[in-house]
């Protein structure tokens, strides 16, 4: 049950989207985007206007991940080849990582934080690589911000997230659970109502704010399905940590719905170790992770 002083998951999220909102470049991007006239060097424009932001997406992509055979120079040249939503949604992740400051660090390493949802995010991208969906970087982005919710707990309600770790540490349910059970929502919500707030479409937005409850996925069930599998494996394979002591238990329903059996298990494992730490490298080597 919810504490009376607890604020309500939308006070949460209005105070935190005011203090920490996205560059307003990034709402430039989009408007462009949704311009009839708009051209491509219009939009590479706008992006090219970070410099910082410019050379993690070029690192991107021509890291392996995306295998792409011709190195990609310049942002026109990324939008052309990778495409428009695409560069889009990776410039989204990226700014999300740079926008949140001032964590407290005996609640959360933020290197292993975004270590975690990097792995998260590579799991997602290559599980819809296997289940053949289109658009892989909404997969990779929703990995990406799928535990934004928590940085939010933890900036605005530090003591009582940092109560629940330590009991978490000591047994008894997962620590989403506990933060259901102590505040009437869990960060999954919390992350998912910040980024509708923060006009982020859909395709991202439900996903992120089911990944815990995957059949409340309804307009988006793969998708959400795909996140919740990927977390899973992310806390399996011990590749960072946002809070959670635990793996999370996997909803059986998932396992049927995208068709997996222990066969896909190994050969995403392997592709998971073979490109995460290039990838941390790519986006971290110019920073330590810290406020």
């Amino acid at each position: 049950m919810r504490h009376d002083q607890t604020p309500s998951v939308e006070e949460l999220v209005q105070d935190v989207s005011t203090i920490h909102s996205l560059p307003l470049f990034y709402s430039r991007l989009c408007e462009a985007i949704d311009h009839p006239r708009s051209s491509i060097a219009d939009l590479a424009s706008i992006i090219s206007d970070d410099q910082g932001l410019t050379a993690r997406i070029l690192k991107l992509a021509n890291s392996p991940l995306f295998g792409y055979f011709s190195k990609i120079e310049t942002i026109t040249q990324a939008v052309t080849i990778i495409g428009v939503l695409q560069v889009r949604d990776l410039a989204l992740a990226l700014c999300v990582m740079d926008a949140f400051k001032g964590i407290p660090k005996d609640l959360v390493d933020m290197n292993q934080f975004w270590r975690h949802s990097l792995a998260t995010g590579l799991a997602a991208r290559l599980l819809a690589t296997g289940q053949r969906e289109s658009n892989l970087e909404r997969f990779f982005v929703a990995g990406i911000l799928h535990d934004v919710g928590r940085l939010v707990m933890y900036l605005r309600l530090p003591d009582e997230c940092r109560e629940l770790i330590e009991e978490a540490r000591c047994g008894g349910p997962l620590l989403y659970q506990k933060e259901r059970q102590r505040f009437g929502y869990d960060h999954a919500e919390v992350g998912g109502i910040l980024l509708r707030r923060w006009k982020i479409p859909a395709r991202v937005t439900e996903p992120v704010q089911y990944h815990h409850d995957p059949p409340r996925g309804g307009q988006y069930p793969r998708e959400t399905s795909i996140l919740h599998f990927a977390d899973v494996v992310a806390h399996a394979l011990e590749l960072g940590n946002s809070g959670e002591v635990r793996v999370p238990t996997l909803d059986n329903a998932v396992w049927e719905r995208l068709h997996l059996s222990n066969y896909h298990i190994a050969p995403l494992v392997k592709q998971i170790d073979g490109c995460f730490e290039d990838t941390v490298r790519l986006l971290f080597e110019d920073t330590d992770g810290d406020d």
